[in-house]
């Protein structure tokens, strides 16, 4: 990786004042370009003195928001049985690009991962699949099996590389035998079934566990408020889910001493009534860490009117997909900044997940659902020829240098201003770190301004830039 240019905080602009503390000790300043044409892709960039005419970009250090916990995307049925058809020595490079901590590689901390299939599984299967027209409710035939071949060996192997990778899980359905289809697709769970799904729910977290794979944290179902036509799923209203997570679930997992947390909702911002209707329910709220958001619709304003509501509920971005529907560097790069890496974690979010980690060169494999879903990486499986698409590109551009526990910190633009930013601090080596966008069509000379310095560059249109501010030792930043 060529070596980024830096400047000093100290030498660039200073506000001078007679009688005046002296000037503390100058601070290092990197800086990475991503442009919104995809010609620079985390390029080194010069940061100098800004301009009289700069948008300014304030930076509080001293106001403190959430702390964070990580930043990754999904290890699908799909993800992992690409990686494993990579040759040993190809996959080991690229889950070290992904999940090590070198100079360069991507560093994700956060990663989710299916409960039985999604639509990114090459066949749609529960953990606990009777013979045909068969129940079970001892749960005799419960087994991780099918997650043996490509999952389990994936999720070990990235957690060799980083031991801190924090895993989420989250079913896509009970198995068909639980539900009133009869069938993964589609009906709902079986109220006299709640128990039994609670012990299968923990029994898997058990498993993972044993495997090598614990889990923090737990949704009850992926997207409750959609029932899918062609993959598992089911609609599970708030009522329902709060009394099953008052009577069932929160209960045998606090039996069973499973330190895993509980996420509700798991879907978009459109119904914040729903994880509001959950948190209403003191019985379920008792149990409850937090709620999981999807951005398939709606605004991301929701998080905050479910954080203001709850202030001590933690919130998460955990599925959010980039696709053929959203086409070409401008697109695929500037939604996940603006709308996730921006939006998203200025609106509370701990962590932000998105879809599928790898793909193929046909969006697969995947068994109905989306069909023009795109990875944070393409493999071809004939050539193993890895392809980093924009939504790798903007997640390296928080997830290398934004360390788990990081707290977000204050940055403010002007009302109206297409200049949007989120920033950090990280605890363990005290660096700030501020993500810019520039939401407009036009290139505009921005000010990063932390205290009585400032710092700038001229940013182009749809483009990103994360500037990372070392602290000196002694410095009063």
């Amino acid at each position: 990786m060529i070596a980024p240019v830096r400047a000093t905080l100290g030498a660039l602009c200073a506000v001078s004042l007679i009688g005046a503390a002296p000037t503390p000790p100058a601070a290092k300043i990197e800086g990475w370009l991503t442009t919104g044409d995809g010609a620079q892709r985390m390029a080194p960039v010069e940061v100098g003195a800004p301009a009289i005419d700069a948008v300014p970009v304030v930076v509080d250090p001293a106001r403190r928001f959430q702390t964070m916990v990580g930043f990754g995307a999904a290890i699908t049925d799909a993800s992992a049985i690409v990686l494993t058809r990579m040759a040993p020595a190809r996959r080991a490079a690229l889950l070290h690009e992904l999940f090590g901590t070198a100079p360069g590689a991507l560093r994700l901390g956060f990663t989710r991962l299916t409960i039985g299939a999604s639509d990114f599984s090459p066949t749609h299967y529960s953990l606990d699949d009777p013979p045909a027209g068969r129940s079970d409710p001892t749960l005799r035939y419960f087994s991780i099996a099918p997650n043996r071949a490509a999952v389990l060996p994936v999720v070990k192997e990235a957690r060799a590389i980083n031991p801190n990778l924090v895993v989420m899980a989250s079913p896509w359905s009970p198995p068909g035998w639980m539900k009133t289809s009869g069938s993964m697709i589609g009906g709902s769970l079986k109220p006299d079934l709640y128990p039994v799904y609670a012990r299968y729910l923990v029994r898997w977290v058990q498993a993972f566990a044993a495997a090598g794979a614990p889990l923090r944290y737990l949704t009850i179902q992926n997207e409750p408020g959609f029932e899918p036509k062609d993959y598992p799923g089911m609609i599970w209203p708030a009522a329902a889910r709060a009394r099953f997570i008052a009577n069932d679930l929160g209960p045998a997992l606090a039996r069973a001493r499973v330190a895993t947390k509980i996420l509700d909702w798991d879907h978009n911002w459109d119904k914040p009534e729903e994880p509001l209707g959950v948190l209403r329910d003191a019985g379920a709220r008792r149990y409850v860490a937090g709620i999981a958001w999807h951005c398939y619709g709606g605004e991301v304003s929701a998080q905050s009117r479910v954080h203001d509501a709850y202030p001590a509920m933690d919130a998460f971005m955990t599925e959010c997909s980039g696709g053929e529907w959203s086409p070409g560097w401008q697109n695929g790069f500037g939604d996940v900044v603006h709308s996730l890496l921006i939006g998203s974690v200025r609106n509370w979010s701990r962590g932000v997940i998105l879809w599928n980690l790898a793909l193929d060169p046909e969006r697969g494999p995947h068994k109905g659902g989306c069909d023009t879903c795109r990875g944070v990486v393409t493999v071809d499986p004939k050539s193993g020829e890895v392809t980093r698409n924009p939504e790798y590109y903007a997640l390296a551009h928080v997830s290398r240098f934004v360390h788990p526990g990081a707290d977000r910190i204050d940055s403010r633009s002007p009302a109206g201003s297409p200049i949007e930013s989120v920033a950090f601090r990280n605890r363990d080596d005290g660096a700030i770190v501020v993500l810019i966008y520039n939401n407009a069509d036009t290139a505009r000379p921005i000010a990063m301004r932390i205290g009585d310095r400032a710092s700038g560059l001229t940013l182009p249109a749809h483009s990103a830039v994360t500037l990372r501010v070392a602290r000196p030792v002694n410095s009063r930043l």
